[in-house]
């Protein structure tokens, strides 16, 4: 990548970069914009890795995946494979291409937009069901914990072909699973790993005997049996969906009602012409971002903006930065407009590692808001009494104050 402007001057001045967290996540949007505009390639001293935070930079990363490579892990920790113990076996989001290439292919099937519609009405019927409870509770809720998080663990249970009479105890490993990620090392939840692995080599015995219409089945099917290898792929994928699948969806529903029920102008818009949602959930997943960051490692030295990023060092890419950029998405990028025509955002990343889930996800943050607003339109969320969750690397509420709008 070759520099197009004057070098950059050393860090000096208010601009930098720390690592979000719980309640740092509230308003990151300063800090992004400081290094946006005075320091686009920033060194973090600490951790000794590098953040990339304009949209043209971190686009241009994650298409070149030959030069930011995954397979040094996804968090601005070196040597995490070795510390996570993936060394032989790492999950796809770990791999590069042709590996990446080769195994993405075996699954892409069951993640066409054709083929998630095939679960529209499950989520909806549960996302009705949800908003039911919720209709009957007095006094408010903390919708995370009514349907925000619930619904994203049916979705990935359905797809991985949880029985339903098993639910209450992936539910449960999911949990544990998801907030040891958020703080980033997920086999520490020892004992939900655990279980998690167990059940799911169980369930590819399972599958094989008698398949099913889910991505288990899919991976069966293709995979070779007697293969430790194929196994530990199928169990790694597992993992990920469980691991990576859950904290996003539950990211964007709050952020979203966040946005909607401080703007009503927009609320009402989609009150009024509910054919907008699905390019509101594009603007919603621009301005939310559940993902705000994942880092890469660069292969060869890389020079941008007069610096230079030496080989083998972390690079993170900025993707909460990126999508308010206004070199892209002009002078009110920060602000909700569901008409906005602009650039692809970045909320699923680019490139060979575009997420897998993307039409899922976009499908189940569409019912859900669709089904939200037009069982309660005048809905308000008590965002300072909100509380985020720990992690760097996804933005999400833990909890958030809700209530019906119905006197």
């Amino acid at each position: 990548m070759a520099a197009q402007e004057a070098p950059q001057a050393p860090p000096s001045g208010p601009a930098g970069f720390t690592p979000c967290a719980g309640e740092s996540w509230r308003a990151p949007w300063e800090m992004y914009a400081a290094l946006r505009d005075s320091r686009p390639l920033h060194h973090a001293a600490d951790g000794d890795y590098w953040v990339l935070s304009r949209y043209a930079d971190v686009l241009a990363a994650a298409r070149d995946t030959a030069r930011f490579s995954s397979a040094g892990g996804l968090t601005f920790v070196y040597g995490e494979r070795e510390r996570l113990g993936i060394t032989d076996a790492a999950p796809m989001v770990m791999l590069d291409p042709p590996e990446h290439t080769d195994f993405r292919r075996l699954i892409t099937r069951g993640y066409t937009p054709r083929r998630v519609t095939a679960i529209e009405p499950d989520v909806r019927a549960f996302v009705r069901a949800r908003l039911d409870r919720i209709a009957g509770l007095r006094g408010g809720c903390d919708i995370v914990a009514e349907l925000f998080k619930p619904l994203p663990s049916f979705v990935v249970g359905r797809y991985l072909g949880v029985p339903e009479a098993d639910r209450s105890r992936f539910d449960g490993w999911t949990q544990a699973i998801v907030e040891a990620n958020a703080l980033g090392d997920p086999l520490t939840a020892t004992e939900a790993v655990g279980g998690l692995f167990g059940y799911f080599a169980e369930l590819v015995e399972r599958r094989r005997a008698e398949p099913a219409d889910d991505t288990v089945s899919d991976l069966v099917r293709l995979l070779p049996p007697g293969d430790d290898t194929a196994l530990l792929r199928i169990l790694g994928f597992a993992f990920t969906m469980v691991a990576g699948g859950n904290d996003t969806t539950t990211g964007l529903l709050g952020g979203a009602a966040e946005l909607l029920a401080a703007d009503p102008g927009q609320r009402r818009t989609l009150l009024d012409t509910p054919a907008r949602l699905p390019a509101a959930v594009e603007e919603l997943l621009r301005l939310t971002s559940p993902v705000q960051c994942l880092a890469r490692t660069v292969t060869a030295d890389t020079t941008l903006h007069g610096r230079t990023v030496p080989a083998g060092r972390k690079v993170l890419l900025l993707y909460g930065a990126a999508n308010r950029d206004p070199r892209a998405f002009g002078p009110d990028a920060d602000r909700l407009d569901i008409t906005r025509d602009g650039p692809q955002h970045l909320a699923f990343t680019h490139g060979p590692h575009h997420c897998l889930g993307a039409a899922a996800a976009r499908l189940v943050a569409r019912i859900a808001l669709e089904e939200l607003l037009a069982r309660f339109p005048d809905f308000a969320v008590d965002a300072a009494g909100g509380t985020f969750a720990g992690g760097h690397y996804v933005r999400r509420y833990a909890s958030l104050p809700f209530d019906t709008g119905r006197t």
